[in-house]
């Protein structure tokens, strides 16, 4: 059993009054338990949390007054492996689910209308199912430079396509929009795990649809899929932004650190660098801990 704590530090400095729209706190979903959790704003302020049922994230709204914002987001998980199987096909168009459609479709980030005929030329005569979304991983792993600065918050896809070089939310971005016009479901995920190699930070893979359950890749192949503890799940980047905010606001501090323990004695130092996919189950139901809250902004910080 692997567990993971996470430590997160946010300070604004608010000039003037502001919203905060906040998305830090852990998904609500069955590859992970959330056993401790604490959010913790100084000076305390009035918050409000929601949740997505359908996808399991989890927002915090609150008001901020002038001055420093601290926010401190704390929690332990416990993750649970779910194997997948070694033969998934895909499934036809007029077969997908309508839940499950609208991550058919381009979106901001993700191009895949203009990326059609370059995922038919790369992958398009490759046996369908998990090898062939395997595929698409590697390619991107093996073309695609990670390169720290290299995009900015408004990136897409095609951009990163192009010029071949990106950090974690592009290569997930440019999975997504290869899968999608491959007609493969295929949406982002973005959480807390943790690295060899420092700083801790978000980080974002992608989920393809493929024979009825979603599955994760990250072709980065930063950190293994099972250790991810989910935040956010959504078409793109737009979707799981962990802060978005209204008004004179700027970000002064931000920390995570993550870490594990494993009382199994590592599920192989030997597949770091080669991390299965995960399965996503359906999402279990469940009642969201509440805390006090507070979190960060704009679009996932590149790793």
């Amino acid at each position: 059993m692997i567990t993971s704590v996470i430590d997160l530090q946010l300070d604004y400095e608010v000039y003037h009054a502001a919203h905060f729209f906040l998305h830090i706190e852990s998904a609500l979903h069955p590859a992970h338990e959330i056993v401790q959790e604490r959010l913790t704003i100084t000076p305390a302020v009035r918050v409000r949390h929601s949740s997505d049922e359908r996808l399991g994230n989890r927002f915090v709204r609150l008001d901020a007054h002038p001055g420093l914002l601290q926010i401190n987001y704390h929690a332990v998980a416990t993750l649970q492996h779910l194997p997948v199987p070694a033969q998934l096909g895909e499934c036809p168009v007029s077969d997908v689910p309508d839940d499950v459609l609208r991550y058919l479709m381009p979106s901001r980030y993700c191009e895949s209308d203009i990326l059609s005929q370059d995922a038919q030329r790369l992958f398009g005569h490759l046996p369908h199912g998990l090898s062939r979304v395997k595929a698409v991983e590697s390619w991107i792993h093996d073309t695609i430079a990670y390169q720290p600065g290299s995009s900015i918050s408004t990136t897409t896809a095609h951009e990163i396509f192009t010029k071949k070089a990106g950090v974690c939310r592009d290569f997930a971005h440019l999975g997504i929009t290869l899968c999608r016009a491959l007609n493969i479901p295929a949406r982002l995920v973005v959480g807390y795990v943790y690295f060899d190699e420092p700083p801790q930070d978000f980080h974002a893979v992608f989920e393809a649809w493929l024979d009825g359950q979603w599955v994760l890749f990250d072709a980065t192949r930063m950190a293994p899929n099972n250790r991810l503890v989910r935040v956010g799940t959504g078409r793109d980047a737009k979707d799981v932004a962990f802060a978005t905010l209204f008004g004179d606001v700027r970000m002064v501090r931000k920390e995570i650190t993550v870490t594990e323990t494993d009382s199994e004695a590592a599920t192989g130092a030997d597949n770091k660098n080669q991390p299965e996919p995960l399965l996503g189950a359906p999402l279990a139901s469940g009642t969201a801990t509440t805390g006090l809250a507070a979190s960060l902004s704009g679009l996932p910080t590149p790793v």
